[in-house]
């Protein structure tokens, strides 16, 4: 989709302003959307812009900043070691300069992803409709095997005795089905 401004790059920036029950949708190439920022964004409220909605979904609460030690010692400032990005450059950004951020900034990411995300802070995909079943099966049957030797080391002989039995029914649906394609 080419952008609607300059009608010459690609639209990459896509929304949908609802305004007295009107509906219109934008989409903008990073350039036009950068010029046009605050006059598309709540109705033009000036100093508004994507890049201040990330940020202000970044900043941190107190709960979760580190409380200073020593008030004699520098704070030493989180950088990336791949591309020096720093972690205060990222949440003005909104964006990482390369994939190594996720790991150089990972504690600070954790709190902020469990917010954006209902408490999870890793995503696990969705998996397909028509191979689901199969892939299902197989997730059901790792988890059960993993509660099959936590009962065992507990000496709970025979709920595992119960597990064991749910791991042979779900593995033999498994091998009869072939769900999938498989």
């Amino acid at each position: 989709m080419i952008c609607q401004e300059c009608n010459q790059r690609p639209a990459t920036l896509h929304f949908t302003k609802i305004l007295n029950g009107e509906k219109a949708e934008y989409h903008l190439c990073e350039k036009c959307a950068q010029e046009k920022g605050e006059m598309f964004m709540l109705s033009g409220a000036p100093g508004f812009s994507i890049n201040n909605l990330l940020a202000g979904l970044l900043n941190i609460d107190a709960t979760f900043q580190k409380t200073k030690q020593d008030p004699f010692k520098q704070e030493e400032i989180l950088q990336c070691e791949q591309c020096k990005m720093t972690f205060q450059q990222f949440i003005k950004v909104g964006r990482f300069g390369c994939a190594n951020c996720y790991h150089a900034f990972g504690e600070q990411l954790d709190p902020i992803l469990r917010r954006l995300h209902s408490g999870n802070s890793a995503h696990h995909g969705k998996i397909p409709v028509r191979i689901g079943g199969s892939i299902h099966l197989r997730k059901s049957i790792e988890a059960l095997k993993q509660s099959l030797k936590d009962s065992i080391n507990r000496e709970e002989f025979e709920q595992a005795a119960e597990i064991r039995d749910e791991i042979r029914l779900l593995e033999s649906k498994l091998s009869s089905g072939h769900e999938g394609g498989m």
